[in-house]
């Protein structure tokens, strides 16, 4: 399975990059580094909420109704003439279940990395965050998923299966600039807590948030 980043590689997560970009009146290079190192977070709070029974049944109602993938059949229209009040209100509900009392922390810290104020980062991650469930709708038809370990199969194989380079070129874009590697220290050990991993991205976002 492709993981979340190499998704976000593809040519419908450039699409989803230059749309959003041209929504937020953002740089793409920047939009590009504030998803790189948002979705990973966002995919590994949702694997956080989605391991208790009514957290995964919640998810998956939500994948297989509003949330089914279709938001990303027509990207065109929904970026030609500005994204639609009601995605980013939707956007910015989905961003306080995931993240809940630590938005705004995530948000700081990945507008420090990416050199951007963090109402900036707010204003990509609204319009991001149904493109994001699309994509996890979509896998969840494609993979036959329809159940609560099976969701949460599903998004740890979205945080692992990244290729190396893409996994590397996340790692960079959240290293500090004086290169001393202190990954979690920089981005989100002061944001969200939890020790120090190893094991690749997934390892290291499951210890970001204490898992």
């Amino acid at each position: 399975m492709a993981g979340i980043l190499d998704l976000l590689n593809s040519d419908m997560g450039k699409a989803i990059v230059n749309g959003v970009a041209g929504q937020t009146n953002q740089p793409e290079s920047k939009t590009n580094d504030v998803l790189t190192m948002a979705l990973p977070v966002l995919m590994q709070a949702m694997k956080r909420n989605a391991s208790s029974p009514q957290g995964a049944e919640g998810l998956l109602n939500a994948l297989n109704s509003k949330h089914d993938g279709s938001i990303l059949d027509n990207l065109g229209s929904l970026f030609s003439g500005g994204v639609d009040s009601n995605v980013l209100e939707d956007g910015s509900k989905i961003l306080g279940h995931v993240l809940g009392g630590k938005q705004q922390n995530v948000e700081n810290a990945i507008g420090a990395r990416a050199g951007m104020d963090s109402s900036s980062v707010s204003n990509i991650l609204k319009v991001a965050a149904p493109l994001l469930m699309g994509m996890l709708g979509k896998q969840t038809k494609e993979n036959n998923v329809n159940s609560s370990s099976g969701i949460e199969s599903l998004l740890g194989g979205l945080l692992t299966g990244n290729s190396s380079q893409n996994e590397q070129s996340f790692l960079e874009s959240i290293l500090d600039a004086d290169g001393d590697g202190s990954v979690i220290d920089d981005v989100a050990g002061m944001v969200l807590g939890g020790s120090k991993k190893k094991g690749g991205l997934g390892g290291l976002l499951g210890g970001l948030f204490g898992k």
